[in-house]
């Protein structure tokens, strides 16, 4: 039985989403942008998933019609406002963007400032396989709302939510595209986590982006050039781009990580990339 079943020894934590930034980085940045909700359908949602309602972020036009949906797959510090606000920037650009709450069954990350617990108590006791499954749910609660467009679906992360979606496109058939930024392609491996993106490149079901930093110290540079390897010998068209002077989280405008430049370079090729996959 997987860590995704036995839900009488686990129930959920997290019943909603904290509201402001994560508690584990502060203060947060000036640079932080913020993109308005007009125009938009955007706020909270429920989605169900293993017998249990895991909260989403939902953003997506306000006017009628299918719109190609886009799971957004949160960084270790879970859905903050970073994250919706990612959401409302990919609202406007035409897509229905969901962003589930994937650590809820073990606590809540936005809020824990200690960033050793946040990782051995919510991120290491959440399963690959639960986070797969949650991203199915959150897929079919995006299409049955009626304006989301299954046949038009991709998926985006960034950091932990990088390294899901390389994971997530060797479990999933059926999606157009994933954009991953700086997701770790080396973690060790453990009952939890059992692969890593190399490990499933033969197997990627549809085409990945990585945007990854050279001077990355989490994702070191052999890591990268290993991966880029392996995507070649696999031949698809799954690729990576190299922002040679950025390091982890670059795109994180709310930390002093963020590189303005990289990130907004980033930003037009993961919009290029989902263009060109039908999205």
């Amino acid at each position: 039985m997987s860590a995704f079943e036995p839900l009488s020894r686990r129930t959920l934590v997290k019943a909603s989403l904290s509201a402001g930034f994560c508690a584990a980085i502060a203060p947060v940045w000036g640079q932080t942008l913020s993109t308005s909700s007009e125009g938009l359908l955007a706020g909270e949602v429920k989605v169900p998933s293993g017998g249990l309602e895991i909260p989403a972020y939902r953003a997506a036009p306000a006017g009628p019609g299918r719109f190609p949906i886009l799971l957004v797959v949160h960084e270790i510090f879970g859905v903050h406002e970073h994250i919706k606000d990612v959401c409302r920037r990919f609202a406007k650009l035409g897509y229905y963007a969901i962003a589930p709450e994937l650590f809820a069954r073990e606590g809540d990350a936005a809020k824990e400032p200690d960033i050793h617990k946040l990782s051995a108590d919510i991120i290491a006791k959440t399963p690959d396989n639960e986070v797969a499954a949650d991203l199915d749910a959150t897929l079919q609660f995006a299409e049955a709302s009626g304006a989301g467009d299954a046949m038009r679906a991709g998926i985006v992360g960034f950091c932990w939510g990088g390294r899901q979606v390389w994971l997530y496109a060797a479990h999933k058939a059926g999606l157009r595209a994933g954009v991953a930024w700086y997701g770790p392609l080396g973690l060790p491996h453990d009952e939890a986590r059992p692969l890593n993106p190399p490990d499933v490149v033969s197997g990627l079901k549809f085409p990945v982006l990585g945007l990854y930093g050279g001077s990355d110290k989490a994702i070191p540079k052999p890591q990268i050039e290993a991966m880029q390897a392996k995507l070649a010998q696999a031949g698809g068209a799954s690729r990576i781009i190299v922002y040679p002077d950025a390091g982890h989280a670059f795109f994180a405008d709310y930390r002093p990580s963020y590189v303005k430049a990289d990130a907004e370079a980033s930003w037009g090729e993961a919009r290029a990339w989902l263009k060109a996959h039908g999205l």
